[in-house]
């Protein structure tokens, strides 16, 4: 097990119980890794609704609505993606709360503009506009998938409570 990732999941279990808040997510390149995070957490049907694992484009167009245009436009790693990823999960689920990572895990699959460890990170509540950031990874392709676990849980977390003014 992994004390941070655990450590992430539970607070933010904590955070979504107390409001009675659901979580779901869409996952590409971490492959499902955050809904394992979140669902091995004690309590977390209390909380968490669902995940889509959408690898390929054609599963973010068909199970998230994501728009071809957008993906042909941008690209699968991209902040327009991930922002519709979230839109789409809110809208096949019954959560409150979406979060969505799309990126370059490596080896391979890397170009200049996207090098291996580029990873979009979006997330949202129901009746918001999603927000979105681009991280950049150092490390293996395992590396690269655990610290895009790390960093959309942790987007969460600021999101539930945003730092004070």
């Amino acid at each position: 097990m992994d004390a941070v990732l655990d450590s992430l999941s539970a607070e933010l279990g904590r955070r979504l119980a107390a409001r009675g808040w659901r979580l779901a997510a869409a996952e590409s390149c971490t492959g499902g890794w955050i809904c394992e995070v979140v669902t091995r957490t004690a309590g977390s049907s209390g909380w968490f609704d669902r995940g889509f694992v959408t690898y390929s484009n054609e599963a973010k167009t068909e199970l998230l609505g994501v728009s071809a245009a957008t993906l042909e436009a941008h690209g699968a790693v991209s902040e327009p993606v991930v922002r519709e990823m979230v839109a789409g999960t809110l809208a096949a689920s019954r959560a409150d709360v979406a979060v969505a990572v799309s990126g370059v895990a490596g080896p391979g699959g890397g170009t200049p503009a996207k090098p291996v460890g580029t990873v979009c990170i979006a997330w949202g509540r129901r009746g918001e506009a999603p927000a979105s950031t681009t991280r950049h990874f150092a490390g293996d392709r395992e590396a690269v998938r655990r610290a895009a676990v790390v960093a959309a849980l942790e987007a969460l977390l600021q999101h539930l409570d945003p730092p004070a003014r």
